[in-house]
Parts: structure tokens; C-alpha cells; sequence
């Protein structure tokens, strides 16, 4: 196997590991291991399957490493806050969001794989090998993976720092990325462990996809209040610190700037200044200690935990009789919603994004609040932001079609199945009812609370409107039965066919606008999706779509 740099650079730092009561050279084989594993592994971030094959067809090259030059573009993006002055409360509390947001993005849609990998275990635990040297093992594999996201995203950041504002700006900038990467991997350890802790079995696999929600939208929430803790007054950036501030980590780091480099001597900066350095550590001690803990209790993901053999609710048949009226198509229907429920690998991609499109809309609808809480929104029509949450459809359209268990698709050859309409039919009716609508009941519900129950027909005309965009969606994109190819096959050019379809959203709540702006125009535009809808989801399915598609 290659012998990394990586490896060669932890090698210096072996005695300090043998005093923890960690085995090294075990540690380092299992590391090594896994990182010639990796090199066959596609990131989330980047779905491109045009990579060049051996004589064996296995991809040349580690394709993470390949995939880093989106997180130098997001560094380059963030450049311009360090080089616009010395407002560092401002600028590196900015700057820290950002590197955050994405670290934790990536760290949640592609490590927690990593994290919570309990496959190696049939063999490393059949040997005489400590927990904790595998637990440090697997925290060593992920902050090697952290150094090189953090060095491509913050590379170009640390040079404009250093020419900028100098050696000391440099240094300190370097120790707080160091600190940002242990709080984020420990925070998102210990989050996993807290969730092993209380659920096993199928309960807890469930509850990891909720957990990966529940942290994309509060970076995501976190991020929205570090922008809006900032104002504007005679064209100067303002900041006034308050209590609630101390749960936003990039105020910490941000703060640390204007304590150490400009001598800002307030209490609050000071302590901001402190939780900077020291819950980092201290949380990552107390990782270190529960680490044989954490190991441990991952074994419950191996235990089915009793799983329910309920039968099929009554109402899901009820819906599944009334949304499709082809008994193949129910079949379909039945299967797709169960690889969406039982496919982890599938959840693991898609629930973030979930997470995301839930709270889009009232991002954008609480941005330019003044205050006066639902009396602001009376009257208007920013009920039309409700579109943002239909943002996710292009990409759950495309993932439909990828499984871990690809290989199991030559049970369509084998069926006696001679047209696939059905199949596409019904998965994408089981995409619709099972992700798409919860998320689009759960955000109508709010939005009724917030503008009443007179909006009541436009929700109508966005749920039309939802059903008939999902399936142009599925007309543009390539056709592939669903679940039947690997997730490190997606290609590109289908992510670059998600951008006109995201307009095309526009053009729908555009139309819904001027619908709004006729006497009755919002109950004759329901009548026109109504049959748009029939006609649409007819002509899509047709063989001549499913042949070859539309070119976009």
C-alpha cells in the first residue's frame, strides 16, 4: 500500500499518541488502510462520473482530493472580507461563518459515513486491539480529510491575511483554524454519540437522517443570525455584543482578532476571546475520553433492534389506490417508497437537503422584517417564497435513480416487464408523496398561521404547480431506472441541468404572481395546471421521452 505524507508527517507525533495508551503502528495501519480505500470514494460535493478507468475499471487517483478545487473557489469568494480593512469582529466572524458552514456541510454529507462506519468491525474487533486505538484511529482518518478542506478553503484566505495585516494575523488566523476543525468534529461526534446513547436498532438509524436535518438547519439558522447581528450606520460596519452571542462559535474566533491585535479590553470580546481556545480543547479531551464509549455504542447499529413488522397504514394504501390506478405502477410505488424509508446511503445524500429546502422560504421571508412581527406580511404577497422549498426537486430526481445496492437492478431485466412507464411513474409519485409533501405541508401550515387562511387557494396553485415542475424535471434529466446505478456514478452535466430548472421555479412563481394581480385569475390558473398536470404527466412517461428525453 502507498505510504501517505499524511502518515509520514503523524509519525512525529507517535510517543505522544503511545502516551495517550494508544497502539501507533496498529493506529497507523488501519489509517492507512482507509485511506487507500478512500482513493476510490466520490464526494458528495462533486457527482462526476467522466473519471478515467484502468485495465480493472477503478478510478485513477483519490477523487476527494480532485474534488477540492470548489472549496478553493469558496475560499477565493471569501477573500475580499480579509482585505477590506480592519473591522476583525466583522470580517473573520464573516469569514468563520462561512469556512463553518461549508466544513460542517461536508462534514455531515460525507463523513458521518466515516464517522459511524461500523464495517471494519468484524475484523479489527476479532483482534487484540484497543477501542480506543480504533476510535482515534477513525478521528485521525476525518481531521486528515478536515486538514485538506480547510487548507483549500482557507489557503488563499491565510496568504491575503498574511500580505494584509501582517505575520501575527497570520499565526493567529492558522491556531483558529486548528481550533474551528476539533470543535467541529467534536461537536458533530458527540452529537452522534449522544443519539447512540439513547436508540438502537432501526429507531437509531432513523434518528441519525433526523439528526443530519436538525444540524444543516441550525448552521444554516446560526449563519442567518451572524449576518443580522451586524448593522450599518454611516457606512460603517456596527457590532453590539450580546448574551445570546456566546452560541455562535464564528463571533468567537472573530472577537479574538479585536482582543489580541487591537487590544479591545471589553468583557464580552474577553470572554469570546476564551470560549475560542478553550471549549475546543476542552471538548476535545472530553471526546478522547468517551471515545471507547463512542465505539462501543456504535455496535448497536449492526443490532436490528426489533424491527417493526407493522403492515402497510391504511392510509398509504388508500393513497397508493388513488394515485395509481395501474397495478405495476403500485408495485413501483410500493418499492420506491421503501428504498426511500430503508436506504441509508440514500437518506444520508438526500435528508440534509430536506433540511435545507424546510427552511428556505422563511429565510428569505424574515430578512427585511422591521420588527412588527405577522402585521408585516398582511397584505403582501411573500406567501410566493413558499417556491423555495420545491429548490431540492432537480436533485432528488436525479439521486432517484442511485442506490448502494445498484447491483440489485437486474431484477427489472428479469421481470416480465415490457414497458417501463410504470416504473418511472411510480417511483416519482412515491418521491412526491413521501419527501416532497410532508416538507410542503409542514411549511403551508406556517405560512397559513403567518398570512391566514385566505391564501388557502395559492397554496393549491404551488402544490399544482410543485407536482408539474417535478415532472418536467424528470423529462429533461437522463432516463435511469430507479436505484439502479451506484451513487459514484452521477455525472456533471446533470448538475449543471439543475441551474435552468431552478429558473424555470422562478417562472412558475412568476406566473403564480400575475395570477394574483387578475379578478379570479388564482382559481382560473388552478384549472390550467389541472389539465397542464394530466396532459404533462402523460406526454412524459410516453416512449418517445423516455428514448431519449429533452436536450436542455
Amino acid at each position: 500500500m502507498k505510504d501517505y505524507r499524511s502518515l509520514k508527517i503523524l509519525d512525529k507525533f507517535s510517543r505522544l499518541f503511545e502516551k495517550s495508551g494508544i497502539d501507533y503502528p496498529v493506529m497507523r495501519r488501519i489509517l492507512q488502510t482507509k485511506l487507500t480505500m478512500d482513493a476510490r470514494r466520490v464526494p458528495t460535493i462533486i457527482t462526476k462520473s467522466s473519471k478515467k478507468k484502468d485495465g480493472k475499471g477503478a478510478p485513477e487517483g483519490n477523487q476527494f482530493i480532485r474534488s477540492l478545487w470548489l472549496y478553493i473557489l469558496f475560499g477565493l469568494m471569501s477573500t475580499p472580507f480579509i482585505l477590506m480593512g480592519d473591522n476583525y469582529i466583522f470580517q473573520m466572524s464573516t469569514v468563520f461563518g462561512v469556512f463553518m458552514f461549508m466544513i460542517l456541510t461536508s462534514l455531515i454529507s460525507d463523513f458521518s459515513a466515516v464517522l459511524l462506519d461500523i464495517r471494519d468491525r468484524n475484523i479489527l474487533s476479532t483482534k487484540p486491539i484497543s477501542r480506543k486505538t480504533i476510535a482515534m484511529a477513525k478521528t485521525i482518518h476525518i481531521l486528515i480529510y478536515m486538514f485538506f478542506l480547510t487548507g483549500a478553503i482557507s489557503g488563499i484566505p491565510l496568504v491575503a491575511g498574511l500580505i494584509r495585516h501582517g505575520v501575527g494575523f497570520f499565526l493567529l488566523f492558522l491556531l483558529e483554524l486548528i481550533l474551528m476543525d476539533l470543535l467541529i468534529v467534536v461537536i458533530t461526534a458527540l452529537v452522534y454519540l449522544a443519539i447512540l446513547k439513547f436508540f438502537d436498532g432501526e429507531k437509531l438509524k432513523d434518528m441519525i437522517n433526523y439528526v443530519q436535518i436538525g444540524l444543516t438547519i441550525s448552521i444554516t439558522i446560526g449563519y442567518q443570525l451572524l449576518i443580522r447581528m451586524f448593522g450599518v450606520v454611516d457606512l460603517e460596519v456596527v457590532f453590539h455584543a450580546k448574551w445570546w452571542q456566546f452560541f455562535l462559535p464564528p463571533i468567537w474566533f472573530g472577537a479574538s482578532f479585536e482582543s489580541l491585535l487591537h487590544g479591545v479590553n471589553e468583557p464580552l470580546f474577553i470572554l469570546f476571546s476564551l470560549l475560542a481556545v478553550f471549549v475546543p480543547i476542552a471538548a476535545f479531551l472530553l471526546y478522547i475520553k468517551l471515545m471507547p464509549s463512542l465505539e462501543r455504542n456504535l455496535q448497536k447499529l449492526a443490532d436490528p433492534g426489533g424491527r417493526s413488522r407493522k403492515k402497510k397504514g391504511f392510509l398509504l394504501r388508500r393513497v397508493n389506490s388513488l394515485l395509481c390506478r395501474d397495478p405495476q405502477e403500485r408495485v413501483f410505488f410500493n418499492f420506491a417508497w421503501t428504498m426511500m424509508g430503508k436506504e441509508r446511503e440514500f437518506k444520508l445524500k438526500v435528508y440534509p437537503s430536506i433540511g435545507l429546502s424546510i427552511i428556505f422560504p422563511f429565510i428569505f421571508l424574515f430578512s427585511d422584517f422591521s420588527g412588527n412581527g405577522s402585521l408585516d406580511l398582511v397584505g403582501t404577497k411573500k406567501y410566493l417564497l413558499i417556491y423555495f422549498c420545491a429548490i431540492l426537486v432537480p436533485t432528488l430526481v436525479i439521486m432517484l435513480r442511485y442506490s448502494a445496492k445498484y447491483k440489485a437492478s437486474w431484477i427489472y431485466q428479469a421481470a416480465p416487464i415490457s414497458d417501463h412507464a410504470p416504473i418511472y411513474r411510480g417511483a416519482l409519485k412515491a418521491c412526491l408523496v413521501r419527501l416532497l409533501l410532508p416538507l410542503f405541508i409542514l411549511d403551508s401550515c406556517v405560512f397559513m398561521i403567518l398570512f391566514g387562511a385566505v391564501i388557502i387557494p395559492d397554496l393549491i396553485v404551488v402544490a399544482l404547480s410543485f407536482t408539474l415542475y417535478t415532472v418536467i424535471c424528470f423529462a429533461c434529466m437522463r432516463k435511469a431506472l430507479p436505484f439502479s446505478e451506484a451513487f459514484e456514478g452521477g455525472q456533471q452535466a446533470e448538475s449543471i441541468r439543475v441551474i435552468p430548472l431552478m429558473l424555470l421555479l422562478a417562472v412558475f412563481a412568476f406566473l403564480h404572481w400575475l395570477a394574483t394581480s387578475l379578478d379570479y385569475g388564482v382559481y382560473g390558473y388552478i384549472v390550467v395546471l389541472v389539465v397542464a398536470n394530466l396532459a404533462v404527466w402523460k406526454w412524459a412517461f410516453s416512449k418517445a421521452i423516455l428514448q431519449r428525453g429533452i436536450q436542455i
